[in-house]
């Protein structure tokens, strides 16, 4: 993969010091994505949606993933889920959530919420090295992700028509 093939993630979390890592996480791990930050719910709203301080598209790309911390200021990370997967412009974005909570009501609320996987922060960073490789090779080479969109429909493959 390229890094113009790269897949965009974005980041939602409030901790400046968990993006820190995680951005270092994916140079060391030699994973090419790019990785735009929010650090609320609010904020990550607007990306998607292009509003705020977000309305040019060009530098808030179509996320191909979302990690998503679930304690944040403002709007936390339970409350965009819910936004996001009621949407259906953004639903089909994959949301993993990337947080420090191992609380079984957490887990279980995320998944009713229809987040795609739910992964606790690691403690060392030699693990989250190890994480961030797991999520690159399963979210950008063994799943097969929905097409991105082309002026607002998306493209069947077989035939380059538009789908909607």
């Amino acid at each position: 993969m390229t890094t113009k093939d790269a897949i965009v993630i974005l980041m939602a979390d409030d901790d400046e010091d968990d993006i820190m890592l995680t951005e270092k996480a994916l140079r060391q791990g030699k994973l090419l994505n790019k990785l735009y930050c929010v650090r609320d719910g609010e904020e990550l709203l607007d990306y998607l949606f292009h509003q705020g301080d977000y309305t040019d598209a060009a530098k808030a790309p179509r996320p191909g993933i979302i990690l998503l911390d679930l304690n944040m200021p403002r709007k936390d990370g339970r409350e965009a889920l819910k936004e996001i997967k009621a949407n259906p412009d953004v639903n089909d974005i994959p949301v993993v959530v990337f947080t420090t909570s191992k609380a079984e009501e957490d887990i279980y609320r995320s998944y009713k919420l229809g987040v795609n996987s739910f992964i606790t922060k690691p403690v060392t960073f030699d693990r989250l090295i190890e994480v961030m490789q797991m999520i690159g090779k399963y979210w950008f080479e063994i799943v097969t992700l929905p097409p991105e969109e082309n002026n607002g429909a998306y493209r069947d493959a077989a035939d380059g028509r538009s789908a909607y």
